[in-house]
This record gives C-alpha cells, structure tokens and sequence, in this order.
C-alpha cells in the first residue's frame, strides 16, 4: 500500500534521542570505510538491447525477442570468401536478432564513454547460457554456453567527424532449439574502464505477433501504455509464480477490478500492462458459491510455454508459439477455458518440472471441495485429472487408514518462554491463540518444509516439526518467496518483509526495521531514483540468489513502476551495527567501538577442483572475424558472416551425437579438418590485406573450452555419479587467539579451534560428507578440507540427465548465520552459509560412442588382414563376414573432452537389419530374442560367442572390452541368411546393433545406450543357392564350351558358303556387264578383256581367301 507499503501505519516507533541517532548513523558509515574504499572508481554499467537483423547500427533501436525463424540471408556472403578456411558449399545462416551493447557511468556522455573504451581497447566479452528444456524426451538435456567476443560497429546515423561520431559492439544473439530462456552475461576484457559484470534476461516472447501493418502486439489481449496510480497505488503485494528458472514470461495480476496483468520477457527489467482479451463473465450456482463479481485477476502462473489466470471460480490458459520447442501450430489463438463445470478458489503453482513435464494444481470448492485437479502441461499441451480419484479428502480424513496423515497441526500455537525455538514433541504447553495454517512449503534440494500461517513451522523430515518463536503469532503469513539456494523471504498481511536462512531458526525482520530506516535515508540523501517517500510494493521474488522487489514510487504526483534489489545484506549489517555499539573515552574525545558478532574475520574457499566435471556446463568460445580495416570497424557483411560462424558452430555441437567416434573427441574437428595444413597461408593473405571478402576467419577462434578454472566459489550445482567425490577446503580465519588446548591420559597436547563448521546433507543415507580439521597457528586459521561421496545406493541405472535425484549440501559455519558479511565492489555478501544443490545420478553429457579406429586395428591384427567393401564409405567401413569382429567403444565426455575405453559390461543385440540402407527394419521383442538368445531353439541366431557370462535369466550374453570377439552366423531363419546378390559380388548386409549397460554394469549410473549400423559383406549363400548357382554356372559354362566348339568346326564351312553365294553374285554382275558392252567390242577384244576380267577376279579371290586350294580355282577359271 502506497506509504503504509514502506512506512506503515499503527503505533508510531518509540522516538529516540538525536546523540543515538548520530552515532548510529556514523557506526554505518565507520562500518562501510571498506566498502566506499573498494569503490573509489567510477560507477559504471553496461547496457544491452536487443536489433533485429536489419536494424543494426540505428541508434536508439531496441526490439523484442519473439523472432524464432532463422536468417537465409547470410549464404551468399559465404560464397564470397574462397581463400577461407570455411567451405562454401556447407548451409550458413543467421539468426533474427544481435545484442548492441553499451555502458554508461555516472554524469559522464554514453557515447563519450563508448568511443573512449574502444580507442583504449575495451571489448565486452558476452556469455550467453541456454536452459535446459523441460522435454527432455523431445530435446536433449545439456548445459550449454558460448562465450563471444563483441565487434564493433559504427551508427549509420549522419556524423560529421572523419572517423566516428557515435559507436556501439554488437555480438549475434543465437537461439538453441529446446531452449527459449537465455542467460546473458556481460563482462569486460580486461582493457580501458573497470565495468563491473552484469547480467541481463533475455528471453523469447512466444505471445507476441505482428499485425497487418507490421507492428508487434500481444496475442493474449492488448498492451495498455498509461500506468495510472490508482492500478498500483494503495493495493495489497501478490506472489509472482512461475517454473523455476525455466519461464521465458512472467505474468502479475492482482490490479482491483480491472482485466490488467503486468507481463515481462527480461524478468521486470522492462514490463507491459496488458489487458486480456478474455469474458469478464460470472457463472454462480449453489454448489459455488461467491460472494460477488470482480474483473481482477487473482491468481497468475506462468509455465515454459503457458500462461494460467483465475478470474473469479474461472481458470484460463494461453500457450505460446515456440517453435523452438514445438510444432508452430500449438500456440493458442485465444484464452481457453479450463474446468468450466468446477468451482475454483485457487490456483496453486508446481515450482520444479519432473518426468519431462509441467504442473499445476487447481484447489476446489462447492460440491468438490477436497479435490485437487492436477494439471500437466508437455509442449503446450494442457490436460486435467482430478485428485484423489474415488473421494475427497475432506471426506475420508480420519475415517480411512489408507490415507496417510504426515502431521497434526497444533491447535494453538506453543508458548516459547523466551527460546529462538521449540521442538514440537506434545508435551509443551500452549498459549490461548489458535494456529491459523495458509499454506505449505517444500524445497526439493534439501527437503526442508514450512507450513506457515500466524506462525511458522519448520521441518526437514516431514515427521518432527520446529516452530519457530521469532516469528510473532500477532502477524499473519501472505506469501513466502524461496531462493531455492537457502534464503527464504516472507511478507505479511500488513506488508511486512522477514527474512529467514534455511536450516537455521532466527527469523529476521527487513521491514520495518532500524537497519531499512538507516537505508532508505541514506537513499533519498543520495537522491537515488529507486526510491521515494511514497511507494507501493507489488512483489516480492528471487531471482537467482538475489531477493529483488518491484515497487511502484510517486514522486511529485508521477509514479514509476521499477524492479530493485533488495539489500538483505546491507540491512542485517545496519541493524547489528546500530544495535550493538559502545562509546568508550580514550584520553580527552570518545572512540565508537562496535562489537562484531562473527567468529571468523576472513573466510576463503581452496582447493576448489575444476567446475565443468561437476557442473556439467559446455562452453564454446568464438571471436568474430578480423576485418581489414585500419580502424578496425565491422560492417554489416562481417557482422553477417559472424553470424553464420555462430550457427554453423552450434549446429556442428548439435549433430555431434554421432554414433561412430571421431578420431579427434571436439565437435569442432570435422570443421578445421582440412584446413588446418594451409593455416599459415591463409595468414599469410590476411597480413598482405589480401583475403577474400575484407575479412580473415582464424580457425582457433572457434573451439570447445575443456579447462574452466574455478572462479573460488562454490559451483552452482553438483553433479554426482556412482562413487564420485567432490572435494574443497575452507580457509578461516579466526576473530582473535580462539584456540585451546587438549589432552588426554597419555596423548600429546592438541590444539582445537572455537571455529567449527557443520556440514548438512539433504540425504545422508545416499551421500556422505567428511570434514578434516587442520589448525594453522601461526596464521590464526583453521582450514577445514570437506570431501562430500556418493554412497552409490540411492540410484539405480538412467539415461544421461534424465530423473536425477536431487539433494542439497549445506555448509555452515557455527554461529554465522546473519552475522558474518563481506564487503565487495558488488556490495555486501553474507559469508558462513552455503548451501549446494546435488544431482545424483547420470551426469548430462555423457555418451556410449562405437570406437571405429580401435576395433579396425584390432580386428586387422587379430584377423592378419582387413578387406573392406568395394564401395569403399569412409563413415561406416564394412567388416567381412567370416572375420571375428572385435567390438571396442568409448564414454566420451562431452564436457571435459575425455575420451577413453568403456570398461565395463554390456548387452549387444541385433536390433534391425537389411541388405540395403533403404530395406532397413526393425525387428520385434520375439524376432531380437530369437536372433541374439543362445538360448534360441529355431536355428534363428545372428552371431555367437564364445563368452560364458550372461543376464540372470539366460537369455543375452554379457560381454566387455575382454570379450573374445562376435562370430558370425546367419542361420537359416535368421534374416541375414540365403540372400540374394545384388551384383557380381558376394551378398552384404545392414546389421542394426543395440548396446546397452542396463542391469549388467555396476561402475556407473549411467544407462549407456547406443544405436548403430554394422556394414559386414562377403556373406554366405544357403547351400540350396549355392548348389543352384553352382548348377546354373557350370550350365553357362559348358554351353559356352560346346558353343565355342561349334563354332570353330562350323565357322570353314561357313566362310565357304559365303564365298561361293558371293562368287555367284560376282558372276551375275560381270554377265550382265558383258552383255550390255558386246556391241562395242569386237569378239576378239571381248576375249581379252575376259581373260583381263577373270584374271583379276582371281587375284581377288586368293587375297580374300588364301586358304583356298589351288584346284578349286583352276576348277573355276575352266568353267
């Protein structure tokens, strides 16, 4: 509410006196000499909007992020580059979208700044994070990042100056298919102006269009560009409930009387009020009942891909057009009403997705009050099933011992007599207040359960609950908001903020507090524009490990809507120091002394392992092409083919998951496989100015980064496979000489520290923690070295990253928690308290692969030979058929680059086959028993081998990298057998192979399963075939014999009668020629010339046929 929100109203705070007031005041500010040391630079920030592809370089562009298609505009430029490592024939695109970056520092010109950090070398270094689907069966579940280098890029706008007036750096903003929210973070290379890193959301908006005239709005009604006071001014705060770390959109509503919700794609950073285009309709009967009719909209819960509104008893849902997540056509054309014939008074959000999917839960009245409808939301798609299924709850608690009572409420709330808190055990006594219970929640990671209402509980076990006493029982719970990392925030019904550490029981008031007076009067004396006299808080919610509100201010009768952080740091440090000081007189003026609470003065994390083996987090760098120009300034085609570089880069990581290894283990090996030779001439044309395009591509600007070091801090999560550890020190340094000694009946003196550290696991029975304690004496320290173990009995067997087991490790130091803080250039940071999520399991990442390399030079050296098909296909070379084949794979870690040999037990069937890659099919459950089970009977079997170990029932072989190798068979109701040659060569065929580790391997939690096709050739015909080819060629022979035969005693003959038909033919000629010249001729002449004629007709007959006898002739000349 608009001033009782931040100041509220009731009994006015006892008035102290001036002197108090002046010393608290300068206890903050001698507390704080550290920090405004630390920041004696300028305060500067970085800015990041979003430019479509076409708008790069205007000033003042910024755009929304709802463009999923991909950019087809990028190829030609490709084409351009020969001399370039690149290959032009390979598809290039870019995406919709660059981020133009920016930065700022206090009073001083943005463009200024930014010419003055590119001329002294300052480039922002962009880390873009994609999240992980909820799909996992859809998508693939990895932890990726890229890392770029921004380029920078002069305004198109009209300058007068020679080289530059106004510049920006702009990097490609790159989308992932499965991934619709993204992560970016902005840091500095080291050069020019220290700007701190910031982090921006930059998330898709499925739920906005264009129209007709090209302008963007949104699809779920229409966007309202007036904020008026009377929306915020004076109303209550609500919850902002969404999926944890996994909702692109977030929604608010809770705006009197009015269809107004405020919706957001960058977490608050920038907002719209839209007005939903849905029936402000009412439907009351006797089983539901309402007290009246309202516009507003009650409860709002977003999801991956789906927003859920309560109007009244009416439930809504409008999905998104993702299509990064799913097919185009999902996304909802209107509000669709769910539940219509229910009444329903709540909507109630399920913060973590599980088994691929999203959850919601709808709470009835009226005729089915003790139900709850469970809705499931998978790729858009929204179903409901009512809970329990055969009665309600409210029915059948206390009358059915099916149902399982976890825990009685108290009726009245205990009486604490003074303590911090009270373990419920029934025996306590009670005061006269009744325990009002709101609601119960639950953090998945360290299982830690609150129910609260007009006191709060706390549990860890479901079964012993702790009530918590410095919680007042005179307020009232609204809403409780968790970080899920620890730190909870609680808001009342009079507004008030409470804080709260999980795992501990001190509960602290933020607001009102003396540590927020101290803070918001040192705010309005800085004139800082995130606060005001009079504001309105909307909401209160984490984001990340950080508590942040959005609060609404009037100033001078104009209000602004603004998202800030809320220093819960800084306010503990205001309150202890205000609260615990003393004034002691040294010599003639008084020294202000204050009494610090904290058992150590410096806390340190060591020996902190590499983070990408624990986190599972996959990082690629690449830098945007060398331009050649002196002033080092991008244009828009090396902007472009920066672009396709990104995609082409990313879509080499996603077709990785190849199911033959490479040679190299890097996604990016294929890319500079053939280029890597010619490395230096092509630096060679760029040194001369000479390479095509204006741009120089470097081949080690593209890579996979395998060897992050850690940044001395916990990592954001832990991953945990079967007996994995996970090791770090933490160093302490104590406040003064708090060590003691101790000895026991014949032992030396031992030295032990008053600094303890308590470690905290979530599930002892799965996970183990060890702490050593090492005292260092002469450095007035203690260093404790924490190794945290999987206990390898929680988990059985799953697919890399699906149905992981969460659990938590929550590290404390004993008498720390609220009282130990840090001062950073960041701001103050609580210390003593660490709490780390753990995921036991299948790590993600991870992945059986067919070691191609291995297992040919195997099988060459056990074979003494290798023949491969004729058609030689360097992807998939052919093994022969009657060869022992030697099967090796590999894990292949495609976080750490590891790649090494799978040393342990698996199953191998042949799942599929055919004689070409076109005719390929896929066998049923009995067809694959049949052809892989030595139990088989029906002559049906693939292969064989000589191994002895099999599955429990018999059925499979259990081989290993020790396996004496597969023989081939192909009996006779095997498909492989009796087939047909489709050439001169001997028959091949397409084996499809399974492998699996499932239920025969015990040295990991992985189940490794790998697909592949098997080329074998020089297969065997049937002895029937066989006999009849055998038959059919010796037919074909022998004809041909006897046809040869023939024909040499044939052909004289032959050759004869063809002379003599063409000796006749001669003759027929030379008569009719003698005849029609006798007129001519005398008689005498006519003997001549026929003795002439014949005389040539004979020397022409012995050159055709010289073998011919001399008589034969004579015998002719005479006729």
């Amino acid at each position: 509410m608009c001033g009782p929100a931040m100041f509220p109203a009731g009994p006015r705070w006892p008035r102290v006196r001036v002197l108090q007031v002046l010393w608290a005041l300068l206890t903050v500010l001698l507390a704080s000499r550290r920090l405004w040391a630390i920041k004696d630079f300028e305060e500067c920030t970085w800015q990041v909007v979003l430019n479509e592809f076409k708008r790069v370089g205007e000033n003042g562009a910024s755009d929304r992020f709802f463009e999923q298609e991909l950019v087809d505009t990028v190829g030609n430029l490709f084409h351009m580059l020969v001399d370039s490592p690149i290959d032009p024939r390979e598809k290039y695109l870019g995406f919709p979208y660059y981020l133009k970056i920016n930065y700022s520092c206090e009073e001083k010109h943005s463009e200024d700044l930014v010419r003055m950090g590119h001329l002294t070398g300052l480039k922002p270094v962009v880390l873009v994070t994609f999240q992980s689907p909820v799909n996992f069966y859809r998508w693939k579940i990895e932890q990726l990042q890229i890392q770029m280098e921004a380029a920078p890029f002069r305004s198109k706008e009209p300058c007068i100056a020679e080289e530059v007036c106004s510049m920006s750096w702009y990097t490609p903003m790159p989308i992932k298919n499965g991934s619709v929210v993204m992560r970016v973070d902005v840091s500095s290379n080291g050069l020019g102006t220290f700007i701190p890193d910031k982090r921006f959301q930059v998330n898709i908006n499925g739920f906005l269009k264009r129209n007709q005239d090209n302008d963007i709005q949104f699809t779920v009604g229409d966007e309202l560009f007036n904020l008026m006071p009377q929306y915020f001014v004076g109303i209550s705060s609500r919850p902002l409930w969404h999926t944890v770390d996994q909702s692109p959109v977030l929604i608010l509503g809770g705006i009197p009387n009015e269809k107004y919700v405020l919706m957001t794609d960058t977490s608050f950073k920038d907002f719209s009020l839209v007005e939903l285009s849905i029936d402000s309709c009412w439907v009351g009967s006797f089983y539901c009942p309402q007290s009246g009719f309202t516009a507003t909209i009650y409860d709002t819960v977003a999801t991956e891909s789906t927003l859920f509104i309560r109007q009244n008893q009416l439930v809504y849902y409008f999905t998104g057009t993702y299509t990064t997540l799913y097919e185009r056509n999902r996304g909802s054309g209107s509000w669709v009403r769910v539940l219509a014939s229910e009444c329903i008074k709540k909507l109630c959000p399920v913060y973590f997705h599980s088994n691929g999917s999203e959850y919601i839960m709808a709470l009835t009245t009226g005729k089915h009050e003790g139900f709850v409808h469970f809705g499931t939301i998978r790729d858009g798609q929204v179903s409901f099933e009512m809970l329990p299924r055969e009665w309600s709850v409210c029915e059948q608690i206390g009358a059915n011992d099916d149902l399982e009572l976890l825990y009685h409420i108290p009726e009245f709330i205990p009486e604490a007599r003074g303590l911090e808190f009270l373990m419920i055990l029934g025996t306590e006594s009670y005061t006269n207040t009744v325990m009002t219970p709101k609601g119960i929640s639950c953090n998945p990671y360290n299982h830690l359960i609150f129910i609260w209402g007009n006191f709060l509980l706390q549990s860890s076990n479901k079964e012993n609950f702790i009530y918590l006493a410095d919680f007042p029982k005179e307020l009232s719970i609204k809403y409780m908001t968790r970080s899920f990392r620890g730190a909870v925030a609680i808001v009342t019904e009079t507004e008030e903020i409470w804080y709260l550490l999980e795992g501990t029981y001190r509960v602290y008031r933020l607001f009102p507090s003396k540590g927020w007076k101290v803070h918001i009067s040192l705010q309005l004396m800085q004139q800082s524009s995130l606060y005001a006299s009079n504001e309105t808080m909307l909401t209160l919610f984490y984001e990340g490990s950080k508590l942040y509100q959005l609060v609404y201010l009037m100033n001078n009768q104009k209000g602004q809507l603004v998202k800030r952080l809320m220093p819960v740091e800084q306010l503990l440090m205001y309150q202890q120091h205000t609260s615990h000081y003393d004034l002691d007189r040294k010599g003639g003026y008084l020294m202000l002394s204050f009494t610090n609470f904290c058992p150590f003065s410096v806390m340190r994390l060591r020996n902190l392992p590499g983070p990408q083996r624990y986190t599972r987090q996959e990082r690629y760098r690449a830098r945007p092409p060398h331009v050649l120009e002196r002033s080092g300034f991008h244009n828009e085609n090396s902007l472009a083919i920066y672009q396709g570089l990104i995609y082409y880069l990313l879509w080499l990581h996603s077709v990785y998951d190849k199911p033959y290894a490479d040679p190299v283990h890097d996604p990016t090996w294929r890319w500079w496989e053939k280029n890597k030779q010619d490395q230096d001439y092509y630096f060679f044309l760029a040194s001369n100015w000479r390479s095509a395009g204006g741009v120089f591509i470097e081949m080690d600007s593209y890579e996979k980064i395998y060897n992050l070091k850690s940044a001395y801090e916990l990592p954001e999560r832990i991953f945990l496979d079967k007996g994995t550890e996970y090791s770090f020190a933490i160093f302490l340094s104590a406040q003064s000489r708090s060590f003691r000694t101790m000895a026991d009946l014949g032992t030396v003196f031992e030295l032990h520290s008053h600094v303890d550290v308590g470690v905290v696991l979530a599930d002892p029975g799965c996970i183990e923690a060890s702490v050593k304690q090492e005292v260092l004496i002469n450095r007035n320290a203690v260093l404790f070295s924490i190794t945290l173990k999987d206990k390898k009995v929680c988990y059985d067997q799953g697919i890399s990253g699906h149905h992981l087991m969460k659990s938590s490790m929550t590290v404390n130091v004993v008498g720390s928690s609220g009282l130990c803080f840090q001062e950073t250039h960041a701001g103050a940071r609580m210390q003593g308290n660490l709490m780390v999520p753990v995921f036991i399991g299948c790590p993600p990442g991870k992945r059986l692969a067919f070691d191609i390399t291995y297992t040919l030079e195997y099988s060459r050296l056990k074979n003494k030979h290798y023949f491969d098909c004729v058609q030689v296909d360097p992807e998939m070379p052919c093994f022969l058929f009657r060869d022992i084949f030697y099967p090796f794979f590999l894990i292949q870690d495609l976080v750490t680059g590891d790649s090494g040999s799978f040393q342990g037990s698996y199953v191998l069937l042949v799942v599929g086959g055919g004689p070409t890659l076109d005719t390929l099919k896929d066998y049923n459950k009995d067809e694959i028993y049949r052809f892989n089970s030595p139990l088989d009977k029906t002559h049906s079997l693939i292969w064989t081998t000589r191994t002895k170990r099999t599955t429990k029932d018999s059925a499979f072989h259990i081989m290993s990298h020790e396996s004496p190798g597969i023989e081939w068979l192909c009996l006779e109701n095997a498909p492989c057998y009796d087939n047909v040659p489709q050439g001169i060569f001997a028959p091949e065929f397409f084996f499809k192979v399974l492998v699996s580790n499932r239920g025969v391997d015990t040295s990991t939690y992985c189940n490794y399963q790998l697909t592949f096709l098997l080329h074998i050739h020089g297969l065997p015909l049937s002895p029937k075939r066989a006999l009849f080819i055998l038959m059919v060629s010796l037919s074909v022979f022998v004809g041909l014999v006897i046809f040869y035969i023939a024909f040499c005693l044939l052909w004289p003959l032959v050759v004869k009668g063809c002379t003599m038909i063409r000796w006749k033919i001669n003759d027929i000629i030379a008569s009719e020629s003698y005849y029609t010249y006798a007129s001519i001729s005398g008689m005498s002449s006519m003997q001549s010339l026929r003795r002439s004629r014949m005389g040539s007709m004979f020397s022409s007959r012995m050159t055709e046929d010289k073998a011919e006898p001399k008589e034969a002739v004579e015998r002719q000349l005479m006729t």
